[in-house]
């Protein structure tokens, strides 16, 4: 895997994050929860791929993050921060199937905790020492 692939999907789950922030801004939530799912999910892809040269090819963030516990020295820090935010890290997960499957709507309040959360695990992942 060429460095710039590698930068480009990070470059591509950034600017994710910041649909997200944009979408929240002009009130379409259910848009911006899903960019903050997809940024999270792409971000925790980089990760892995910077370090195994390859993509996941699953979405579920619990599971990425599963993997990326794996291939981390300190595995227990992972794994501790998947235990104490499971519940948003499910409703993040929710936020893929809702907003092309299902007929939920998403309000101000709910977008705003998940893209507040989306900053969150992508800064935790930035910082996870491999």
């Amino acid at each position: 895997m060429r460095r710039e692939e590698v930068e480009l999907i990070k470059s591509r789950a950034l600017r994710m994050l910041n649909s997200a922030r944009y979408h929240l801004s002009i009130g379409d939530y259910d848009i911006a929860a899903f960019m903050a799912e997809q940024a999270v999910q792409l971000f925790i892809k980089y990760k892995i791929l910077e370090v195994t040269g390859e993509m996941p090819r699953t979405h579920v963030i619990r599971r990425l993050l599963g993997i990326l516990r794996d291939l981390c020295k300190e595995g227990s820090v992972v794994e501790e921060f998947v235990k104490s935010n499971r519940s948003l890290l499910v409703r993040l997960e929710e936020a893929y199937l809702a907003s092309r499957y299902l007929f939920k709507r998403y309000e101000k309040e709910e977008a705003e905790e998940l893209i507040n959360f989306a900053e969150k695990v992508i800064d935790f992942v930035r910082n996870i020492r491999i």
